[in-house]
């Protein structure tokens, strides 16, 4: 039996809040064994790791402040981030610390952002846990900065653009993941066409909607996996069977998780 992964899924957000159960009840029935739920905020951290410990050896959580939240972020609430994520470095729920990173689109606030990225860093540094970073528009700029720091591991979400820094992620040992787009979008597919399948992991970033190929009107779940499993299959000509396996053992790897554990 194939199983499936959703490395980069937002649990905890509100959108999601009243479906829950019915969301994790059907990643199940699709074979989605393992659900890492990212936050963007303090609010969403402390969601994300009590829905991994409603849901354990399914949902897992990473914690850490999304740039978009960084604007309105009082000193304040930063400290009150880091110490919370801190406070549960021995929980075996919290797998990394996400998602952090840049945005070009908030440039006025650029070295707020610089900022804040770099405390999580450090943090991620200090307790050994890897970091799932955001990089609209900064892919190259965060790919030349990290080896300045001394992270385990390190996951690019969503990794578009430019297809030039490809070869320095993989080259630094990085992993990316990709979702949707890869049934429809060229620029995507490129980019699996060209990654190893070695340093590859499955997303689906929901809730975010998506209004193209055959998710176009669908509520974003981790359903779509499959779907995006088969699509990078076909994309390397590579047997589904043997992609979605890979796809477990680089989610083994990353996050230091057993998955046949899950029941």
């Amino acid at each position: 039996m194939m199983k499936f992964v959703d490395a980069h899924v937002h649990l905890s957000d509100k959108e999601y809040a009243k479906d829950i159960d019915q969301i994790i009840a059907e990643a199940k029935k699709f074979n989605v064994v393992a659900l890492v739920s990212n936050s963007m905020s303090y609010e969403t951290s402390v969601g994300s790791l009590k829905l991994a410990e409603r849901y354990p050896r399914i949902v897992f959580a990473a914690l850490g402040i999304h740039p978009w939240n960084v604007k309105a972020l009082t000193d304040v609430e930063l400290q009150q981030m880091l110490e919370f994520i801190s406070q549960h470095e021995e929980n075996r729920a919290l797998v990394a610390i996400g998602e952090i990173g840049l945005d070009y689109k908030y440039t006025d606030i650029w070295d707020k952002q610089l900022m804040i990225f770099d405390r999580m860093l450090n943090l991620a540094e200090n307790l050994d846990l890897p970091v799932i970073i955001h990089s609209r528009g900064t892919t190259a700029h965060i790919v030349e900065m990290l080896p300045s720091y001394n992270l385990s591991r390190v996951l690019l979400h969503w990794f578009s653009r430019p297809i030039s820094a490809l070869a320095k992620v993989v080259e630094q040992g990085y992993f990316i993941t990709e979702g949707a787009p890869t049934a429809y979008s060229n620029g995507i597919r490129e980019v699996v066409k060209r990654v190893p399948l070695t340093s590859l992991l499955t997303e689906t970033d929901g809730p975010v909607r998506y209004y193209k190929g055959p998710f176009k009107g669908k509520r974003t779940t981790p359903a779509f996996i499959p779907t995006i499993v088969k699509a990078i299959s076909e994309i390397k000509n590579i047997d589904v069977e043997e992609v979605a396996a890979q796809i477990t053992r680089n989610f083994e790897e990353f996050f230091k998780v057993k998955l046949n554990q899950l029941e």
